[in-house]
């Protein structure tokens, strides 16, 4: 199948469980994880109309911004280190993975710069995993309100990745642990934005609450 028709099949997979659990299947944002995969890749996406794409790594997201349509949506998911917020930040449109508060400083930084706000996702660390990143949740509310006392910073949302498994119920588990350490100013903002989910769990994202989702190899195949 070609990667036109992957992503067709995962946003009919998804409008025939947003009609089971009596969701808007429009409400869920698909974000196509693009990482290793060319620009001509993306280029057949986008003409086939997607506008959102996902990188982990800022040259590679840089180099491709630079020859790519500029109405395209950059979202940065991979954690990102403070001396490369510079280079990328002029390219995206939403960071994933703000989960410190140096880091949260930093952007503000650079977006005062620009004269812009960044649009930031606030990472919660949900799975024992050693390889994943993200703020604590008894840790959580202070990066919230720290996040949220900076003039050029504008929170969108919360993301977590679970732990990598196929026991559902322990994913079930640690989306409702990630759905219960929201902050409270943070609930009753509209078009927040819950981004839980990938290839392998993002039905029960979907199930959980969630609103974005990041698919990388059920629409480009595995990784070059």
């Amino acid at each position: 199948m070609s990667i036109i028709s992957n992503y067709q099949e995962v946003r009919q997979k998804i409008q025939r469980l947003c009609g089971e659990i009596g969701r808007e299947s429009e409400d869920i944002t698909i974000v196509a994880v693009s990482k290793t995969h060319s620009a001509g890749e993306i280029k057949l996406l986008y003409e086939a109309g997607v506008r959102d794409f996902g990188e982990n790594r800022v040259q590679e997201l840089v180099e491709k911004a630079s020859v790519l349509p500029k109405d395209i949506r950059w979202h940065l998911i991979g954690q990102l280190q403070t001396n490369k917020v510079k280079q990328v930040l002029p390219f995206v449109h939403l960071f994933h993975s703000v989960d410190r508060l140096v880091l949260a400083d930093e952007i503000e930084k650079q977006a005062a710069k620009h004269g812009k706000k960044a649009n930031i996702l606030l990472q919660m660390r949900i799975a024992e995993e050693d390889t994943k990143s993200g703020c604590l949740p008894d840790e959580f509310e202070l990066l919230y309100e720290y996040a949220a006392s900076h003039s050029h910073l504008n929170i969108r949302g919360c993301m977590a990745m679970a732990t990598f498994t196929t026991d559902k119920l322990r994913i079930e588990r640690e989306f409702h642990l990630f759905f219960k350490h929201i902050p409270v100013g943070l609930k009753d903002k509209r078009d927040n934005i819950w981004s839980l989910g990938m290839s392998g769990d993002w039905e029960t994202a979907i199930r959980s609450g969630s609103n974005l989702v990041r698919i990388g190899t059920a629409i480009f195949g595995e990784k070059q």
